[in-house]
C-alpha cells in the first residue's frame, strides 16, 4: 500500500505548536483596507491559534500524531 502524502497547501499555511494546535495567519489581511477600522487592521496583524474544533481536520490533512 502506498505511503499517504501530507497536504502541500496546508503545510504551507499552517504550523503545529508545542502542545498540539494549529497557528496560522489571519485573513482578510491582503486588500481592501479601507473598509476595515485601525482596530481591526492591528488586531490581524500577526498569527493566531486555530480553533479546537477543526484541528482534527489538519491534523488528517498534514499526517501529524
Amino acid at each position: 500500500m502506498p505511503k499517504q502524502k501530507t497536504n502541500r497547501a496546508v503545510a504551507k499555511r499552517f504550523k503545529q505548536s508545542a502542545k498540539g494546535g494549529f497557528i496560522s495567519g489571519n485573513a482578510y489581511t491582503s486588500h481592501r483596507f479601507h473598509g476595515k477600522t485601525k482596530k481591526q487592521r492591528r488586531q490581524l496583524r500577526g498569527t493566531k491559534m486555530m480553533d479546537a474544533t477543526t484541528v482534527k481536520t489538519y491534523k488528517k490533512l498534514l499526517l501529524t500524531k
